[in-house]
């Protein structure tokens, strides 16, 4: 980056997780690399699914760092100077939450304006340099980009969480907080709801947590609101000066786009358009996309100028593919509120529209800390069903064929009762629930190393569990919410 040369950072996902490799033979075939880095043998395989040859450098191969251990010459100063704005620095793969990943042009310029942009927004960073404890993945734009490059430009500290949001290793995260009592601290809502409970168990790891911190943060996919009010509700009772709070945007934006620098109650909140950027709000079908324009906006997709040709409207807006909608019709400044993603909605056989980006935190939050997740299905259909992956700690009360025990039973129907309370119609409760056991699988495209559920592709794959939730007699293992 410091000489000018982009790189492509690859999600550890496609090379440790991935059986056949195919994301990551795609990405090296479109970019063609000179050289390909690996860490360690540990990645041997994945190098050899795309290193024939091509140049390896690994810590353990054959084309050591001692190959490379001239001192810097006046070169690297010279090609740093000579770096333009408009010079890709990196290209970022899509996670292919909802299609399949492109390369994303990421220019210098790109991240400069995105961190100024922020830094108007949030002014005290400037004046409190940033201390993180962040394991979000460089493959991606919220940890590559937003984490890394506010640590960069403040001159802030960052330290790597060898921990994550998984069972198994969620008590490393917690230890860490503890060491490094961040000021800003940075999630996707899988992490928030992960750390949360051990946070509740543990007085003084929360008390360390909510030591210094100025921000709690969120991105990437949709906060139930049940969480962050909870968050809210631990960070008061330990007298934590902390606000919650969250931004928008996309790989395509570098990736902030808005920001919620004032007080915000709610997790849908979007906040309203960061300085520099311009925002278009266009009907688009039964919803309003929210399109961008500005200097943070990516200059298309690498060597795919089909895919750029269509990104951009007559405008030269950004085609983000997002829902939004006013927080207050009559008041701009209050901001926008998410509603889902465009492609992710379907029709009932009734004709209405159901909104996924809505409805799922909604379910999510009405269980109460039982469900990790949800992919919302019925397309056509007469009614709103749901697939639901259970909690960690009430994973065994479901057996091996995905049947809930009469406990877990009156806790799902529970769950869509509260849903039903809320109101919203048809289109915004869920009839009947079933318990998926198989986690969701990275190579069928189910879902990112972020954790964000494609639920198209959830539905494609599990098709006969699909039909399960619409079955009559109704089986086993499906939960139906009783007649009102």
């Amino acid at each position: 980056m410091t000489v000018g040369a982009p790189i492509v950072p690859s999600s550890v996902a496609y090379s440790l997780q991935s059986a056949d490799h195919a994301k990551l033979r795609a990405m090296a075939d479109l970019v063609d690399p000179g050289l390909i880095v690996a860490e360690d043998s540990a990645f041997a395989t994945a190098v050899a699914a795309v290193g024939e040859g091509r140049p390896v450098l690994s810590g353990d191969g054959d084309l050591t760092p001692a190959v490379f251990g001239a001192d810097p010459t006046d070169e690297v100063d010279r090609r740093c100077a000579a770096i333009e704005p408009a010079d890709v620095v990196k290209i970022l793969f899509t996670s292919g939450s909802t299609g399949t990943p492109k390369g994303v042009l990421t220019t210098h310029g790109m991240l400069a304006a995105n961190q100024q942009q922020m830094l108007q927004a949030s002014p005290f960073l400037a004046e409190e340099p940033p201390v993180l404890l962040d394991w979000l993945p460089w493959s991606h734009t919220f940890g590559g980009n937003f984490c890394t490059g506010l640590v960069l430009t403040h001159g802030g500290e960052l330290w790597i969480d060898d921990g994550r949001p998984a069972p198994t290793l969620v008590d490393r995260t917690v230890r860490n907080l503890a060491d490094v009592h961040p000021t800003v601290y940075l999630n996707v809502p899988a992490g928030w709801a992960t750390l949360l409970p051990h946070l509740e168990r543990d007085a003084t790891a929360a008390a360390a947590f909510f030591d210094r911190l100025r921000i709690g943060f969120f991105a990437a996919a949709a906060l139930p609101q049940q969480l962050w009010d909870r968050i809210e509700e631990l960070a008061a009772d330990h007298g934590g000066r902390m606000r919650m709070t969250t931004a928008w945007g996309l790989t395509e934006t570098a990736p902030a786009a808005t920001a919620a620098h004032f007080p915000i109650t709610r997790s849908d909140v979007l906040g309203v358009p960061l300085p520099g950027l311009e925002v278009a709000l266009v009907p688009v079908e039964h919803k309003t996309e929210v399109r961008v324009r500005g200097a943070n906006v990516t200059p298309g997709y690498h060597r795919r100028p089909d895919l750029t040709e269509q990104a951009f409207d007559e405008h030269g807006f950004f085609r983000t593919g997002d829902a939004v909608t006013l927080v207050d019709p009559d008041d701009v400044a209050a901001g926008l509120l998410f509603r889902g993603r465009i492609a992710e909605d379907f029709k009932l056989s009734t004709g209405t529209f159901v909104s996924v980006g809505t409805l799922r935190p909604k379910l999510l939050s009405a269980s109460q800390g039982l469900l990790s997740d949800a992919v919302i299905c019925g397309q056509d259909g007469d009614r709103v069903t749901a697939m639901v992956w259970l909690s960690p700690p009430h994973a065994d009360r479901v057996d091996a064929d995905g049947v809930p025990d009469d406990s877990l039973r009156a806790d799902l129907v529970a769950t869509m009762q509260r849903l039903a309370a809320e109101g919203g119609g048809s289109s915004q409760c869920v009839e009947r629930l079933l318990v998926l056991t198989e986690p969701a699988q990275l190579d069928a495209g189910e879902i990112t190393d972020k954790g964000y559920v494609n639920q198209a592709a959830v539905r494609d794959r599990r098709g006969d569990l699909v039909d399960l939730l619409t079955a009559d007699p109704t089986p086993p293992g499906v939960v139906v919410r009783p007649d009102p």
